[in-house]
């Protein structure tokens, strides 16, 4: 049955069409194997993250954020091979010590940068490339998106933008981040006669951009861990970010 993307964070997970067209959800005979499919998380800079949370969190602590929840991020796919894509040496250091695999890009804007990497693992033999947000801090299960012969959505809370996406590296998709990336990129699948599927997943449907949406940190407790040194991020040290009350 068919339902309309539905913004609401206590959703169960489900698989949904879009009722307003665009690629076909079509359960197939045959999955791909999650060994088909690399994650790749790109990361810009800890140092520079996340600069529209400067009126409530300082600059180390916007940095510590991002650290951890690409910490976050990286950890939610245990069974899939992880890469993290990035220009930054700060970034690449983290990579080295988390024991993941780098990917050097060399171009800017996120648009262009899926499409380098997705062109990258399809040289490694990669069939299917899944492009993850590095500011998740409820991810977990990543392999579960794994596995849909098509491309697979995973919408923000909002059912706007593209929180991950699953490609098939050879399909030649062409990448719309920006507002309303969700709908564009299914259109984009239905440009190319891929079969879609949507999915509403609340651990990976709660980005942080903005201080409104600190609210999931000071609701769940201290899902983003401090840092060792005193300029960590701890929501217990921000009462604004307790904007609403929990459920």
């Amino acid at each position: 049955m068919a339902v309309a993307p539905d913004p609401h964070f206590n959703d169960l997970p489900g698989v949904t069409s879009d009722p307003t067209g665009g690629g076909r959800d079509e359960s197939a005979d045959s999955a791909t194997r999650p060994t088909d499919t690399a994650v790749v998380v790109p990361v810009k800079s800890f140092a520079l993250a996340k600069g529209r949370l400067a009126d409530t969190l300082s600059g180390p602590e916007r940095a510590a954020l991002a650290r951890s929840m690409a910490t976050t991020v990286v950890g939610a796919a245990s069974n899939l091979p992880v890469f993290v894509a990035t220009d930054d040496n700060e970034v690449a250091a983290w990579v080295i010590e988390q024991d993941l695999l780098l990917l050097n890009v060399s171009v800017t804007g996120l648009n262009g940068v899926a499409a380098e990497v997705v062109g990258m693992l399809a040289d490694k033999g990669y069939r299917y490339a899944m492009i993850c947000h590095a500011d998740l801090p409820l991810a977990r299960d990543l392999d579960a998106v794994a596995g849909f012969p098509g491309v697979t959505i995973v919408p923000d809370r909002h059912g706007d933008g593209t929180n991950v996406i699953v490609v098939p590296t050879a399909s030649g998709f062409q990448f719309h981040y920006g507002p309303g990336s969700a709908h564009h990129h299914r259109h984009e699948a239905a440009r190319l006669g891929l079969a879609m599927r949507w999915l509403r997943l609340p651990h990976l449907a709660w980005d942080i951009d903005v201080p409104d949406d600190l609210d999931i940190l000071h609701r769940l407790g201290d899902i983003v861990e401090a840092s060792p040194t005193d300029t960590g991020f701890n929501p217990q040290h921000h009462p604004q970010t307790a904007r609403r009350p929990a459920p």
